[in-house]
């Protein structure tokens, strides 16, 4: 490894370049090496959070390889720092790298919940879920200072409309007097992600994460009060996570859960290059291999833009993986149904009142 050195608590190891930008920004060793002679730091690692004031917050997914239909994002960004988070690619669009940048320029939009209810209260919308976040997670650590998420899940309750969630924090048990409203009317589904058993897996693939313990934790603590969850056993990396997918599926099961889903990992756009530098950082002896088994699975290549094919792959390794969850599903799942969500209360909430017929 050369004199930059591992930036502990991240993902990235370093800031990509943006495709849509100019000019190319570079650390140099001479540069490091003058600011540890200056006594001066080069970089403080330190994470920012930045205020943008979008027009709309409500999402039309058009991917037909994703089974939601709208999503919102309360916050850009991610301090988590998933080294394979697919959403990395979007920090582009706004003017940052998808490297660093990513977990330490965090987005924040204020005005999600006043946007949120505008679009509520339109006349034209009818009733369809709504997941919080299609994108990055809406129970990053930057919630617990701005209560984004909490005041957005209290519009969706003051209009009975459904609402998802996605995430890998324990702090939505923060919210669980509001989720168990949502619960009362089956307003709400949860969807939780669990990547690994080991905490060492966990740690370096999603350092600013909540310890596996507490994931399952919350399942446990969600289902008990009649919060249906579905586990995201997602992205499964061949050789990182791929043989712990029975093991996997058991724990989740075993704390509530009453599905799981799952995608094999890809690496689009700038992600490819941001995961191979940090593969060959973080597990040196075994970066090939994983890169090969990533590219069986897609082709040939890291990176997959095949509909219908992109998310689960194709070929011996992604077989693999296909037919261990299979079986998982069958073992323990067999007679488990995430339910569907309720859209029936939101016209007689629309306008702040019962409707008389």
């Amino acid at each position: 490894m050369s004199k930059k050195e591992y930036i502990k608590g991240r993902g990235a190891q370093q800031n990509s370049h943006n495709k849509f930008l100019k000019h190319i920004y570079e650390t140099r060793d001479d540069f490091l090496e003058f600011c540890r002679l200056e006594g001066e730091e080069a970089d403080n690692n330190r994470t920012q959070y930045i205020p943008i004031f979008p027009k709309t917050i409500v999402n039309k997914v058009t991917s037909p390889d994703i089974s939601m239909a709208f999503s919102m994002n309360p916050y850009q960004g991610c301090e988590h720092g998933c080294i394979y988070c697919y959403a990395r690619n979007s920090h582009e669009y706004w003017g940052y790298s998808a490297g660093l940048d990513f977990e330490r320029k965090i987005l924040i939009k204020k005005d999600a919940p006043k946007l949120l209810e505008q679009k509520l209260k339109s006349k034209n919308w009818v009733a369809n879920t709504i997941i919080l976040s299609g994108n990055t997670d809406c129970y990053q650590p930057a919630e617990k200072e701005f209560k984004i998420t909490r005041a957005c899940l209290e519009v969706f309750y003051k209009y009975r409309h459904p609402v998802g969630i996605i995430t890998k924090n324990a702090l939505i048990l923060r919210d669980l007097d509001i989720l168990k409203k949502l619960a009362k009317h089956n307003l709400v589904g949860v969807n939780v992600s669990v990547t690994s058993l080991s905490e060492e897996t966990r740690r370096i693939l999603e350092p600013r994460t909540v310890s596996i313990k507490k994931r399952l934790e919350t399942i446990k603590i969600l289902s008990e009060n009649n919060i249906p969850v579905n586990a995201m056993l997602a992205p499964i990396i061949p050789g990182i996570n791929s043989h712990e997918i029975l093991q996997l599926a058991k724990a989740v099961a075993d704390n509530g859960a009453l599905s799981f889903a799952f995608t094999v990992v890809r690496l689009n756009g700038a992600i490819g290059q941001i995961f191979t530098d940090w593969i060959h950082k973080t597990l040196p002896g075994k970066a090939e291999k994983v890169l090969h088994q990533i590219e069986a699975c897609h082709g040939g290549n890291l990176n997959d833009s095949r509909f219908g094919i992109r998310s689960k792959g194709n070929g011996v390794v992604a077989e693999q993986i296909h037919s261990l969850v299979k079986i998982a599903k069958h073992k323990y799942f067999k007679n488990k149904t995430f339910p569907k969500l309720n859209n029936t209360l939101y016209e007689q909430h629309k306008n702040g009142q019962f409707t008389l017929f």
